[in-house]
């Protein structure tokens, strides 16, 4: 994982849903070490919150059929909608240290998780925003998938899906800014974070707690305007490289 510089201290999370005004927020992956931050943060600012797990409600990401399914069955008018789902390790093949270590078959899962499943998301979730006033998309990235910051090589397919992802949702924002002209889809990258996902790979790398990025994540979202739709944002707010 790349190493993360201390945070700055920032304002508590509890400003975003009373400024915005939001009320109703999606959370798709919330039994995840993040997804679960992200929930208890926003109920704790009384919005209500619907949370959506392949463990507690059967969603799989990677079926369309089943996505269409449990976001068909929610009504309009979400605030935010979130997808805070991922995996580096995907039946037991981790990131790749060097190219010649890359099977396709751990690659195409890389891309079910990471690029694909997420993009079913966004495809099901666009009916889910207002028309009528400000609302997010967003999806949680890597900056591992960025191009223009790769110095380090290695994770070939990991990377090379959540640059996928990252084109994802570029030209679904195109598409939202049209019909949704008051919102925004953005990729964010919420730093390395303590969870089951990165805890085989952490090393001496400093991470923060769930709890701690997702503040830090919904604080990014208060930040962002329709203008900013379609970037690629760290935990701090900085937009990173395609």
């Amino acid at each position: 994982m790349h190493p993360e510089a201390a945070p700055p201290e920032s304002e508590p999370f509890g400003r975003v849903a009373r400024r915005e005004g939001m009320t109703r927020a999606l959370i798709i992956g919330a039994s995840g070490g993040i997804g679960a931050a992200l929930v208890a943060a926003l109920e704790a600012e009384r919005v209500q919150v619907t949370a959506l797990s392949r463990r507690d409600d059967g969603l799989e990401l990677t079926d369309e059929a089943s996505v269409a399914t449990h976001l068909g069955a929610l009504s309009p008018g979400f605030d935010l909608v979130l997808c805070a789902t991922g995996a580096l390790e995907i039946d037991g093949r981790g990131p790749e240290k060097a190219l010649r270590q890359l099977a396709p078959e751990a690659m195409a899962a890389q891309f079910a998780v990471n690029c694909i499943g997420p993009a079913i998301v966004l495809k099901h979730a666009l009916r889910l925003l207002p028309r009528d006033r400000p609302a997010s998309l967003a999806v949680l990235s890597a900056r591992v998938g960025s191009i223009g910051d790769n110095r380090l090589g290695g994770w070939t397919s990991y990377r090379a899906a959540k640059a996928a992802l990252n084109q994802v949702v570029r030209s679904a924002a195109v598409e939202l800014g049209r019909s949704h002209p008051q919102a925004l889809c953005v990729a964010l990258h919420p730093g390395t974070v303590e969870s089951a996902l990165t805890e085989k790979y952490l090393a001496r790398h400093p991470a923060v707690p769930p709890p701690e990025a997702a503040r830090r994540l919904l604080a990014v979202l208060e930040g962002l305007t329709p203008g900013d739709s379609g970037g690629f944002f760290d935990q701090h707010g900085k937009p990173i490289p395609f």
